[in-house]
C-alpha cells in the first residue's frame, strides 16, 4: 500500500525527501555536504545562531538541566516560563500571555478550546495548516472565504449567525508573503460580534516599527483581539504563544487539551526565547538590514516571502534542483501546501544576507528560470 502510494506521489511531482543540513541555519548553510545560500529558512533576523541566545540556553541547561519532564500544570513551569510570557505579554502590549511547544500546538490548541459544535468559524482561504486542523478538531461549522475578499467575508457574516463566532486569519501568508486586511477585518469583527484570533507567525519581528506585527503595522489598538505567534521564525527558536486578556489565558489554562497534555519546553528554549526578544526590542538595526535587504532583492515586495509562481510540479521541482546544483538553496513549494496548478519557490530574505550573495542569488534564478522557460 505505501509504496503504491508514495509511486504515485512520485509520479505527481509530489514525493517529499528530507534533506541533511550540516550547520547552523545562517544565510549560508551546509546541506547534504556542500555549502550553499539559503533562501528558503524562516530566520528571518538572523538570530537563531545569535551569541546571546546560545549563551541563554547554555546558562539554563547549567541551572536546569535538558528537560522540563513534567507538563506545565504538573510541574514543568519553570521560573523562566513565566519570565517569558510577561514578557511576550509586554511586547504584544496584552494583559498576559502562555506559551505552547510549537506553532502547531497553539493554533490547534487555542481554536479548538474557544470554539466547539454548533459555533462558527470564519478562516482565509489561504490560512496555515495548522489553523484549518485546528477548526476542523473544534467540530465548528467552517467557512473560508476567498483570499482576502472582505466583501465575502461580510456576507458569510450575515448570513450566519448563532453560537460564538471566530475569525482567524494569518496576517502574513506564509507562501504568498501578502498582508492581510487587518483593519478592514477588525471592523468586521466588532460590527457582527465576533471573537478575532491573528496568526502573527510571518510577522512578529518583522512588520512594525518595533516589530511587534501587523498589528503595530497597522497602528490597531483594540484590546480584545487574540495574537497568537511563533518563536520558532524571526525569533529564532521554539514554540508557539498566545496573547491576549487574562480572562483568555486562564481559561486556555483550563481548556487547551494542547497545553494541558504535553511535557513543558525546556529551560534552555525560554532563555533563549527571551535573550530574542531582548535582541528584537534593542537591536533594531537587524531589523532595518532585514528591510533593507529584501527591497535590494525585490523592491514590490511587502515583507520577507518572496513567491517565484511557476506552475507545474515538475518544473518547479526541476528549476529548484537546478538551483542547488548552482549553489542556491531555493525550495520547491507544490499542492497540497499550496493550491493545484500553483507550485512555486519560495523565498525568504534574511537579515544576515549580504548583498553579494543575494545578488548571487538573483543572477541564478534568472539564468535558472530563462532556460527552463
Amino acid at each position: 500500500m505505501f509504496r503504491q502510494e508514495l509511486k504515485k506521489l512520485e509520479e505527481q511531482g509530489l514525493l517529499r525527501k528530507l534533506r541533511e543540513v550540516g550547520s547552523a541555519q545562517g544565510a549560508r548553510i551546509i546541506l547534504d555536504g556542500k555549502e550553499v545560500i539559503n533562501l528558503c529558512s524562516n530566520n528571518y533576523l538572523g538570530l537563531a545562531d545569535h551569541p546571546k541566545l546560545k549563551e541563554a540556553a547554555t546558562e539554563a541547561i547549567k541551572k536546569y538541566g535538558t528537560g522540563a519532564s513534567a507538563s506545565r500544570l504538573i510541574s514543568g513551569t519553570t521560573t523562566l516560563h513565566k519570565k517569558l510570557e510577561e514578557k511576550i505579554a509586554g511586547f504584544k502590549g496584552t494583559e498576559a500571555a502562555l506559551v505552547f511547544n510549537s506553532g502547531y500546538a497553539a493554533n490547534v490548541g487555542i481554536i479548538s478550546a474557544l470554539v466547539s459544535r454548533g459555533d462558527v468559524i470564519f478562516g482565509d482561504k489561504l490560512n496555515h495548516a495548522s489553523i484549518v486542523d485546528g477548526c476542523i478538531l473544534s467540530g465548528a461549522r467552517l467557512k473560508r472565504y476567498p483570499h482576502c475578499d472582505m466583501a465575502a467575508l461580510e456576507k458569510m457574516l450575515q448570513e450566519n449567525n448563532g453560537g460564538r463566532r471566530l475569525i482567524v486569519t494569518d496576517t502574513v501568508f506564509s507562501m504568498d508573503g501578502d498582508i492581510a486586511p487587518l483593519p478592514e477585518i477588525v471592523k468586521l469583527a466588532k460590527k457582527y460580534d465576533c471573537m478575532l484570533m491573528v496568526d502573527e507567525a510571518h510577522a512578529t519581528g518583522v512588520l512594525g516599527e518595533n516589530g511587534k506585527g501587523a498589528i503595530e503595522h497597522f497602528n490597531i489598538k483594540e484590546k480584545d483581539i487574540i495574537h497568537m505567534g511563533t518563536l520558532s521564525k524571526a525569533i529564532g527558536t521554539f514554540g508557539g504563544y498566545v496573547a491576549g486578556s487574562g480572562e483568555l489565558i486562564e481559561f486556555l489554562y483550563n481548556k487547551s487539551r494542547a497545553f494541558i497534555y504535553t511535557t513543558a519546553l525546556p529551560a534552555s528554549v525560554i532563555a533563549a526565547s527571551i535573550a530574542a526578544l531582548d535582541v528584537i526590542e534593542n537591536e533594531p538595526g537587524l531589523r532595518r538590514q532585514l528591510w533593507d535587504n529584501i527591497r535590494f532583492f525585490d523592491k514590490n515586495s511587502s515583507t520577507q516571502i518572496i513567491p517565484v509562481l511557476i506552475g507545474d510540479n515538475e518544473k518547479a521541482l526541476k528549476i529548484s534542483m537546478r538551483l542547488l546544483d548552482e549553489g542556491v538553496f531555493i525550495q520547491a513549494i507544490r499542492p497540497p501546501t499550496v493550491p493545484k496548478g500553483q507550485a512555486r519557490l519560495r523565498i525568504t530574505v534574511m537579515a544576515t544576507h549580504t548583498k553579494e550573495d543575494l545578488q548571487t542569488a538573483l543572477d541564478k534564478l534568472r539564468k535558472v528560470i530563462n532556460e527552463e522557460a
